[in-house]
Formats: C-alpha cells, sequence, structure tokens
C-alpha cells in the first residue's frame, strides 16, 4: 500500500486550468483517468487525509503511485480526452457500465447493391440504418415478418442470393410474396432500393403516409371491383396497424428523445435507457457499475452519456435526451452532445406531462435492473471468491491467486508443436492478455522441453521489462539474455498501451502432472524469480501436483477450487489445439507461389484470376506474366524460375477406373483469408506477441 504523500505534486506546479488526470499503479498501469475544471482544486481532493476519503477513492490513491495531468483548452476537450483514454487504458478504477449482453438492431444494409434487411449486433458498420436497440431478437424477427407483405425487401444472406441467381429460382419468400426476389430480375436494383428506403422510413416513425396511401388503393381497387387485390391492401394495412401496435405510442407529439434512469446505492449503480422515435419505444437497454467513488447522479448520468453516444453521430444522438439529474456543469456535455449530433441537443429534466410519467417507468426498470443485478452478483462474487481460497489454500499461498497463468502444448505427432497462454483475473476470463507460442527451440515431440522454453521466452520477457523500470538494484545481476533497448522507466508501447509481459501472476498452471510441473519450475528457479507459485493439473485424475511433491494435492470433486482449476486448464487446451489446427491446415493449403519471395496475397490473388489455375501459370512465358497488373518483368523472372522449381502437383486418378486424369488442373493455393496469419479471437494480441525474435 502506498502513501499518497509519497507521490503527491508541489500545489504549484499543478496548473489551475482544465484538463485530464491519470494515475498509476506500481506496474505504470492506468488505474484512474479524470477530468477537471481546474486541476490544482480537483487533484487537491485527493491528498487530504485518507479517513475523509470514500473508501474506493482511498483504494484508488493507495494503489497508485504516480499521477500525471494534460492540459487543454476547455472542459469541451476535457470531456473528449477524458473518453478517449477511458476507452484505451480501461482503468480498474473507473465507472465502467458492465452490459450483460449485445443488444440486436434491425439493420438495413443500405451500402450494399440489394439491400437486406437482418438482426444484427455488436459494433455499428457504414452505410447500415439500424433500429432499435431491441431486447430479443424474434421481437426482430415477429416485426419483419408482419412487414415484409407490405416490403417485401431481401432478408436472405449472401450465399442464398448468389445461389438464387446462378440457378434463376428464387427462395420460399420469393414464391409466397415476402421478397422482391430481386436475385432472379423480378424487380430492378433501383426499384428494390425505393423499397428498402420506404422500410426503413416506415421504422423509423413515419408511418402515416404509407397507411393513407394504402387506404386510397384499397378504395380504388374496390370501386373498380377488384376485390382480390382490395383484399390483399387489406391484409397489408392490418400487417402494418399490427406491427405499429407492438411499440406503443408514448409521447403523443412523436418526440425523438432517450430518456435516461440512474438507481443507485452506496456501491453500484444502475442505468436504463428508453429510446423513443416517432413517439414510440423503439429500444431498451440497461447497465450496471460499481461506485467507485462518492460520485453524484449528475456524474453517473454524465459517464452514461459517454458511454452511449462516445462512437455515435448525426441522428443516432436524438434532439432531446431526458435525465434524472444535471451534469455538473452541464454547459459542456451539452455542447459534446450537439458537437456529436451536429445540431443543438437539449439535456434536460422533465417536470410535468407525459415525458415525466415515462421517465418513472424508465425510473422502476433501473430499479428493478439494480435488485436483479445484485442478486446475480452476490452468487458470483461468492463462488469465485471461495474458490480462489481454496486455490491458495490448498497450494500453501499467502493470499488469493488473483491472477492465474496456464500454459498447455499441442501437437499433432510432433508436428507443427505450439503452446498456448491463458490469463484469469479475479475468477475471469481476460482474453486480451492470451498469448500463443510456436516451439522453436528443436524440433519434435517433448513436452516437458517445450514447457520449459515457453516459461523461460514469457518470464524473460517479463525480467526484461522489469528492468526497464529500474526495478532492479544496483549491481544486481538481471537474468535475461542480450541488451535491451527503450526508455527506462516505461511500462507501455509508443501508442500508450501495455507492454506485452509486464505483469506477473501470482499462480501459474500447467496442463501436465509432474514432469511439466518441473519443467517449469525450473525455468522460473533458472531465470531467479522465487515468488511465483507454480502447479499442474493432470487431466486423468484431476490431481493437483506441485513442485518437488512425490504425491499430489487432491481436490474434493465438489471444490469450487478445483472447478475454477478445471476451466483455466481447458481454456487453455481449448487455445492450444485451435491454434495448432489452424497452423496444420494452413500448412496444407500451402501452394508453389508461397515461396516466392516478395510476393503477397494480392498479387497473388490477381495471377491465379488472370490464368486461372497454377498449372495454367505454370506454362505462361515471362511476357505473359508481365501482362497481370502489378507485376514487374524482375518479379515475373522470380515467379517463373520458382515455377519451374517445385514439382508440379500429382496427376488425379479416377478411383473408379484407375484412369490417369491428365487434364485436370492444379488447384490454385489458399485463398487470402485461408492463407493470412492465423487469426485470434476478438481481444487476443497476434501470437508474434508470443515470440521472441
Amino acid at each position: 500500500m502506498a502513501d499518497p504523500s509519497s507521490y503527491r505534486p508541489k500545489p504549484g506546479d499543478i496548473p489551475d486550468s482544465p484538463g485530464v488526470y491519470r494515475f498509476r499503479d506500481e506496474h505504470r498501469r492506468v488505474i484512474y483517468v479524470g477530468k477537471a475544471k481546474s486541476l490544482r482544486q480537483r487533484l487537491a481532493n485527493y491528498f487530504q487525509d485518507l479517513a475523509n476519503l470514500h473508501p474506493r477513492t482511498r483504494s484508488m490513491v493507495t494503489t497508485a503511485q504516480s499521477v500525471e495531468w494534460t492540459v487543454v483548452s476547455t472542459e469541451v476537450e476535457a470531456l473528449q480526452l477524458e473518453y478517449s483514454w477511458i476507452k484505451e487504458f480501461d482503468p480498474r478504477f473507473n465507472v465502467k457500465y458492465r452490459d450483460d449482453k449485445s443488444y440486436p438492431y434491425l439493420a438495413v444494409t443500405m451500402n450494399e447493391e440489394f439491400p437486406r434487411v437482418q438482426v444484427m449486433r455488436g459494433h455499428k458498420k457504414k452505410g447500415v440504418r439500424y433500429f432499435g436497440p431491441y431486447a430479443h431478437a424474434w421481437a426482430i424477427r415477429d416485426t419483419v415478418d408482419l412487414l415484409l407483405r407490405v416490403f417485401p425487401v431481401r432478408t436472405c444472406s449472401a450465399g442464398v442470393f448468389r445461389n438464387a441467381a446462378r440457378t434463376g429460382r428464387p427462395c420460399l419468400l420469393g414464391y409466397i410474396g415476402k421478397c422482391s426476389a430481386p436475385c432472379v430480375g423480378r424487380v430492378s436494383a433501383e426499384e428494390h432500393r425505393e423499397l428498402a428506403e420506404d422500410f426503413s422510413d416506415f421504422m423509423a416513425g413515419r408511418t402515416g403516409t404509407y397507411l393513407r396511401r394504402l387506404e386510397k388503393q384499397m378504395t380504388e381497387a374496390a370501386e373498380e371491383m377488384e376485390y382480390e387485390r382490395a383484399a390483399r391492401l387489406r391484409d397489408d394495412i392490418e400487417a402494418l396497424k399490427k406491427a405499429m401496435e407492438k411499440n406503443a405510442v408514448v409521447l403523443a407529439d412523436a418526440t425523438d428523445a432517450d430518456l435516461i434512469a440512474v438507481a443507485e446505492d452506496e456501491l453500484e449503480a444502475a442505468v436504463q435507457i428508453f429510446h423513443v422515435r416517432g413517439g414510440r419505444v423503439r429500444g431498451q437497454r440497461g447497465w450496471v457499475t460499481d461506485k467507485v467513488e462518492d460520485v453524484t447522479t449528475g456524474a453517473l448520468v454524465e459517464h452514461a452519456l459517454q458511454q452511449l453516444y462516445g462512437e455515435e453521430s448525426g441522428d443516432a444522438v436524438p434532439k432531446e435526451v431526458l435525465v434524472p439529474a444535471l451534469p455538473d456543469p452541464v454547459e459542456p456535455v451539452q455542447q459534446w452532445l450537439a458537437e456529436r449530433r451536429g445540431s443543438n441537443v437539449s439535456l434536460r429534466i422533465p417536470q410535468r406531462g407525459d415525458k415525466k410519467a415515462l421517465m418513472e417507468t424508465v425510473q422502476r426498470n433501473a430499479q428493478q435492473g439494480l435488485v436483479l443485478h445484485k442478486t446475480k452478483r452476490a452468487s458470483d462474487l461468492t463462488t469465485r471468491s471461495r474458490a480462489l481460497e481454496e486455490i491458495a489454500e490448498a497450494l500453501g499461498l499467502d493470499s488469493a491467486p488473483l491472477r492465474i497463468e496456464c500454459y498447455d502444448i499441442s501437437h499433432l505427432q510432433g508436428d507443427d508443436v505450439v503452446a498456448s497462454m491463458v490469463v484469469f483475473e479475479d475468477g475471469l476470463q481476460r482474453k486480451s492478455e492470451y498469448r500463443r507460442f510456436q516451439i522453436k527451440g528443436f524440433e519434435g515431440q517433448d513436452d516437458v522441453r517445450s514447457m520449459h522454453e515457453v516459461i523461460t521466452r514469457r518470464f524473460r520477457r517479463y525480467l526484461a521489462e522489469k528492468e526497464k523500470t529500474g526495478e532492479w538494484a544496483d549491481g544486481e545481476d538481471v537474468p535475461v539474455d542480450g541488451t535491451l533497448a527503450g526508455p527506462a522507466g516505461a511500462l507501455t508501447e509508443d501508442d500508450g498501451r501495455p507492454k506485452r509481459f509486464a505483469y506477473p501472476p501470482q499462480l501459474v498452471v500447467v496442463d501436465g502432472g509432474q514432469p511439466q510441473v518441473g519443467a517449469a519450475q525450473r525455468a522460473l528457479e533458472e531465470l531467479g524469480i522465487d515468488d511465483i507459485a507454480v502447479c499442474g493439473l493432470a487431466k486423468r485424475l484431476e490431481e493437483v501436483w506441485l513442485p518437488g511433491d512425490d504425491d499430489p494435492v487432491v481436490l474434493p470433486r465438489s471444490s469450487e477450487g478445483l472447478y475454477l482449476l478445471q476451466r483455466v486448464r481447458d481454456e487453455a487446451h481449448r487455445f492450444a489445439i485451435t491454434y495448432q489446427r489452424t497452423r496444420r491446415a494452413k500448412r496444407f493449403r500451402a501452394g508453389p507461389l508461397d515461396d516466392v519471395p516478395g510476393l503477397g496475397e494480392t498479387r497473388k490473388q490477381a495471377l491465379i484470376k488472370h490464368f486461372g489455375s497454377v498449372k495454367r501459370l505454370r506454362s505462361a512465358t515471362i511476357d505473359q506474366i508481365c501482362g497481370v497488373p502489378g507485376i514487374g518483368r524482375k518479379t515475373a523472372e522470380t515467379i517463373a524460375a520458382a515455377l519451374a522449381q517445385a514439382a508440379p502437383a500429382a496427376p488425379a486418378v479416377n478411383t473408379a477406373t484407375g484412369e490417369i486424369m491428365e487434364d485436370v488442373e492444379e488447384a490454385p493455393p489458399a485463398t487470402a483469408a485461408g492463407d493470412a496469419e492465423t487469426p485470434v479471437p476478438t481481444g487476443v494480441p497476434d501470437d508474434r506477441r508470443g515470440q521472441e525474435t
């Protein structure tokens, strides 16, 4: 625990102007980001008697080891910079709204030649119109099913669309009138786009125009005694009205607004948002956050606005935002919202009428969300805490292992040997910290030697980063090979992101028994590391092995600690075997063009597209190869020489007759997607972070 007075800056050194400040811990990680109208006055609040601070503020300032700040011109700039840094550094003590689900949106892909209506989650894409969010995906599908009678827009995937265009036969929706079938040319691209625009306008709340137009067409059809057409239009009107009933009118003046309510106690706060468009509730979402310090409701509202509109622009920011309390000061937030929208935004507290009544409904939802979250989280926290305590007790640790790293080796009969490193913090996955390794110290199958290499490489990098911070005492031997470059005292890369292996775990878990555990312990001892515990989890009897012990530690099958270790081990195994399979598949798909130096994926695909196959490319002359855009004569000569040296593929054989099929051409090399570097799950860095040069 640090004494805040040890890093307190002199009052005269702190500027009395707007700015953003960052607290960092002993590893130089950013643990808190804040903004202030006056940096001097705001920072002075942190460096007072610890007894006067909120418990969580006290925890933050005693965890921190330094504070730094950046001066800006206005409070709006401070608001923007604070949001950017919170997104970049993900500080552990900042207010962070935890959304337990990815809310579905109804999306219309106006960026395609034939727009498609579909359910979408995740980040918003440019050129796509979104409506929602909705609480459930089935609610979107029910609405779309009703509207397709009137607006028969394409809903099929790209593969189904191409297949229908190739065969000349539409899918079932095309036959029953719920798709205009642009795939077979029933409507042109322009006509289909008009349908998609009408669909979007209706979803945006402009419903009266279409209802009046359909009613007029129905009346005209009846007068002309076209009763079948009139009946069909009548059913279309009923479908539209039924779709409209799913979103009852809550504000009679067709208001576009977002209503934000907050329910809070001393430790946590729940935020509920209703999205009202055209006077109807079009979407709803909710978040929960820990109250890191004694923040006001207005401050919680400000953080919610940042979370909600930080990456939005244009009409995604409504004209009116109704809140239970205003941020202090409100002018910078209001100006920031106006800049996001491109026009004025009204940020206010509803005082009377329908808007106040609707705000009370949103408030009740927020209160219910907080109650449900506390009930659910109490169970989760209790279970995770018990699991960590059981592990600490079973392994004889001084404290619960808040950061656990697990390693596993994967190969196929000694080929493509790889390793994985997964990280759990507070009993939860930390996927952004996952790493992957290629075993390159030797060839063949040797899990024990592979484990020693991986542990050595991982913690050699940790020691390298530790030396850069100046934590080694003067004259102390540093067990790291090679000369280290880079500025001392920095634990971040040039772009501000954390360095790769800067943070040590309290516990290292290896997938295996006594030999693997011994290899990991030996690697740590060779590096001079004696403050990290090591254990292994063997699959056969799920027994826990400790270094130097002849007998394993057997945890009860019902133990939460054993269950957590199994989850960690299984996740490391999954991550390793996925990487190994991907590398093996890539090796099997390799083609002769992969060995041509300087030939990237774009030009490889251009060559195959131009000649049709590797066989035709091999028989082409240098002048013909030069005819491919982007291929110069020197490159063409290199390609021709490489293909001449490579052995052609073996001829195909008809297994039924034994006939050699001479005319079968070689398959082209893997596509760019299949030939690219191994993909990593979202938030997981590339494999090269786990390798040394």
